[in-house]
């Protein structure tokens, strides 16, 4: 994956992305990257990404109104082991 670096956002956006961010239990990088995305698709008419299974558990989440600092501890859990895991050859089930 790759980097983006977006210079000169204003306070009021950056603060607005960071609260947006808050309220879903997002990081500020992946709800300005769901923003990006969702815009990205209204403006190309492209088909949203196939469900990630972060996103399946973070809308059961969402639909129980369950989305805090519980919710966000869990899933830094889950992407503490995603990439421990990640690169590890895989077991022979021979």
């Amino acid at each position: 994956m790759g980097d983006l670096l977006i210079r000169n956002i204003s306070e009021a956006m950056k603060r607005d992305i960071a609260e947006a961010a808050q309220r879903s239990g997002n990081s500020l990088s992946d709800e300005a990257k769901e923003l990006l995305r969702e815009a990205l698709h209204r403006k190309t008419g492209a088909k949203p990404e196939t469900a990630t299974v972060y996103n399946a558990i973070r809308a059961a989440f969402v639909s129980e109104n369950a989305v805090d600092d519980e919710f966000a501890a869990m899933m830094d859990e889950i992407e503490v082991a995603r990439k421990k895991d990640f690169g590890r050859p895989f077991e022979d089930f021979e």
